[in-house]
């Protein structure tokens, strides 16, 4: 598992962290979008938050993460009957990926192949959607996604539903989670229609003083020199932050 860049020690760009940490605290904001030219800092960052999160409770071998205080049965089989008290365990707030280029089946799922062909079984391979769902979704370069990958994140997004029908599957499952994209607004322009699913949008810039780009440069040399050093050294400005975020959120909450 690679060793990501701890958030703390990112210089500069405080608009970016505050509103990412502002979704951290209230995902009910709307999501992040995050706009400026390469080097910037903006995929580092995004990736960076997910160390500070929260733990949350899940159904024990759940697809999809559901709550166990609140679960879904009509939408998500391993939570059981209505009437039961299903098992649950903790983990970390997921934050996906989607890569630009991922294909449809990739983000919203598809019949599992492995399983047909083994098996003989009709059975439904989550996506990025379903491993989403409670946590962030990330999309990079997100003003250069293809339509038909947009038109599925607005209607999932709307909803907080994914409905899978193809190769013989009917599936419906939870996929609620917050949106946070980011993009060079010099590459392409971003559809108004998924512009308006992000609450929250910053314009970033390369820092342009001398001593802040020294700054920059010193930290991320020290960060690939050796990177659980490096964390270990702003292991308690982290934890720190993560204690605000979490009281933060139980206040809002």
């Amino acid at each position: 598992m690679s060793i990501a860049y701890p958030f703390t020690a990112i210089v500069a760009q405080d608009d970016m962290k505050r509103a990412l940490t502002i979704a951290a605290v209230d995902p009910g904001i709307g999501g992040v979008l995050v706009l400026g030219e390469r080097g910037t800092g903006k995929s580092t960052t995004i990736r960076a938050l997910a160390a500070l999160l929260p733990k949350i409770d899940v159904v024990r071998d759940c697809l999809y993460q559901c709550d166990p205080e609140a679960p879904r049965p009509g939408l998500c089989a391993q939570c059981g009957k209505p009437s039961d008290t299903p098992d649950a365990k903790a983990m970390t707030i997921p934050v996906v990926d989607l890569p630009l280029g991922s294909t449809e089946d990739r983000v919203v799922g598809a019949l599992d192949i492995e399983r047909a062909l083994v098996n003989g079984e009709k059975a439904f391979q989550p996506g990025l959607l379903a491993q989403a769902n409670r946590g962030f979704l990330y999309v990079d370069e997100v003003n250069l996604l293809e339509d038909h990958i947009v038109d599925a994140l607005l209607d999932v997004a709307a909803s907080g539903e994914n409905v899978v029908e193809r190769e013989g599957l009917s599936i419906r499952h939870p996929a609620q989670f917050v949106l946070v994209g980011s993009g060079n607004p010099e590459e392409g322009e971003l559809r108004p229609q998924l512009q308006d699913r992000f609450g929250l949008s910053v314009d970033v810039r390369t820092p342009s003083d001398v001593p802040t780009r020294v700054d920059i440069i010193r930290l991320r040399e020290a960060f690939d020199q050796d990177r659980s050093a490096f964390r270990k050294k702003w292991a308690r400005k982290e934890s720190a932050l993560r204690r605000k975020i979490q009281e933060s959120e139980r206040r809002t909450g």
